[in-house]
């Protein structure tokens, strides 16, 4: 719950569809976008955009961009312009670089020596200010303060090992995920084709579906998403998730795995466990694995971690109820509702400016009494950030009847800022680097507050890892390291690669 008042926040969400078979295609595939888009609306309330492609030659590029929610950003009538598309990206955009305003907004649109590329980015480059120079340097123009903007332009100069007049994407994509190593998933459609990009790291997520006429079985098209969760709601069945490193060309033939970009020897794969944590929904799979029951296994080594002596369980946000009821499980003790959410108040993480996170923080929960009234009750959450949110709860449960109020914290404490695409407060304002975080149960008013440790965390994530990998054969020629990695720098200050500054 924390996150959602805290400004902690998951920066982005990319979707992309190509339709199969023949063209022009009977496949809605504006709508599909949108529909996708819809469900990653989670990883961004920003803004919106979709950029839609013919596909012949010369294509047709078609752009719709607006900013707030998909249902507001994008309405009936203007998504009737892009009903001649046959492939297309979106993005759902949360500003972790970049001023919140429309020109900000995503896909952008370049013409480059051989036609126009658009690119949906999700993440934050941790050499941006370098690579700005460099293309000054070359007398390019940055009209926005973008990283997606800045991936564009770098791809649209000429790479090295490119040959003069023949357009080597392939080249120039690999070209710029030497020029910087990580954070990012990407999506760049040239003509007739999406090619779905991940960096070496695996730092962001990226997973492709393949949308199947039920009759039949046969292939209606193809997608590819933040998260696999959007899947279902477009009636896709999720194939496999692109590789650390790898690019992959989707077309109407098909998919095809074209080459991986290996990390430097010796570096793990470094996939942000925060995924697993929060950000991701509980539907999404990664890594072979449901975050649902991911969150589940975290909740019981909590529980292991930090036993209390209560008579219930239970839980604020919605996304940390996997984890509660793995307390539950493994500790022997009921879950129980203990408040009641007004709905309509809407999240408020997700809003990059602080007033307007402070104006949805207002009451919004009704105590369920006759489920705890008399009783001790451990309350599982995410995470506590800045310490100022949980407070009121833990007030509100105490006067409402509850004995006595155990915190039990589903991951580590937050102890360093993300530079990689998740909206973290600075260090200063985390309230695991605060005095007050001595007495951190003195200073919100619990009985009690233990943490999950960063050891419990990782063996909660990566022990439901198949060790086999994808299922999805890669060719020799591309197949990944099997290594597991995860990120942990906000809570360990390591950070997967050198930062510049």
């Amino acid at each position: 719950m924390e996150f959602e008042e805290s400004g902690i926040g998951e920066e982005c969400g990319v979707f992309g569809c190509v339709a199969a078979g023949e063209w022009p295609t009977q496949l809605e595939v504006a709508q599909i976008l949108t529909l996708g888009l819809v469900a990653l609306q989670h990883r961004g309330q920003e803004s919106a955009g979709i950029v839609t492609s013919n596909g012949s030659t010369p294509p047709t590029y078609t752009t719709l961009k607006g900013m707030g929610l998909v249902s507001t950003a994008f309405k009936p009538e203007d998504l009737l312009k892009l009903k001649y598309g046959n492939l297309g990206i979106g993005h759902t955009r949360y500003s972790t670089t970049g001023i919140s305003e429309l020109q900000n907004c995503q896909p952008f649109v370049v013409d480059t020596l051989h036609g126009k590329i658009a690119v949906a980015h999700n993440g934050e480059l941790v050499n941006a200010a370098a690579l700005r120079k460099k293309v000054m340097r070359h007398g390019v123009g940055l009209s926005t303060s973008s990283d997606s903007e800045l991936i564009t332009q770098l791809l649209a100069l000429t790479p090295p090992m490119e040959e003069v007049d023949t357009p080597d994407w392939v080249a120039r994509i690999k070209n710029l995920m030497t020029e910087t190593p990580t954070s990012y998933s990407l999506l760049v459609m040239h003509k007739d084709v999406i090619y779905a990009v991940r960096d070496p790291y695996g730092n962001r997520p990226l997973s492709i579906g393949r949308l199947v006429i039920e009759e039949k079985g046969d292939t209606e098209g193809w997608v590819v998403s933040s998260e696999s969760c959007s899947f279902q709601s477009i009636g896709a069945r999720y194939h496999r998730e692109v590789q650390p490193g790898e690019i992959v060309q989707i077309s109407k033939h098909g998919i095809k795995s074209l080459s991986v970009v290996p990390r430097p020897e010796g570096d793990p794969p470094a996939f942000c466990i925060f995924e697993y944590v929060y950000f991701a929904r509980p539907d999404s799979i990664f890594e072979g694995q449901m975050v649902y029951t991911v969150r589940q296994r975290c909740g019981r080594q909590l529980a292991i971690e930090a036993p209390t002596d209560a008579d219930v369980v239970s839980t604020v946000p919605e996304s940390a109820t996997p984890a509660a009821l793995g307390y539950a499980q493994e500790s022997g003790l009921p879950y129980v509702e203990v408040l009641c959410k007004n709905r309509y108040v809407g999240r408020t993480f997700i809003q990059p400016n602080t007033r307007l996170r402070q104006l949805g923080v207002a009451k919004k929960f009704g105590a369920l009494t006759d489920n705890f009234a008399g009783k001790r009750v451990v309350l599982i959450d995410d995470s506590i950030v800045r310490g100022n949110t949980i407070s009121p709860i833990i007030k509100l449960l105490k006067e409402a009847g509850a004995t006595e109020v155990h915190i039990r914290v589903a991951s580590p404490p937050i102890r360093f800022p993300c530079y990689m695409g998740i909206n973290i407060p600075t260090k200063e304002e985390l309230i695991a680097n605060k005095p007050e975080f001595e007495d951190i149960a003195g200073y919100i008013g619990a009985t009690s507050v233990r943490y999950l440790s960063v050891e419990g965390l990782v063996a909660a994530v990566q022990g439901g890892i198949e060790s086999c990998g994808e299922k999805e054969q890669i060719s020799s020629r591309t197949k990944m390291s099997k290594r597991i990695g995860h990120c942990t720098a906000c809570l360990t200050g390591k950070y997967p690669v050198e930062l510049e500054w």
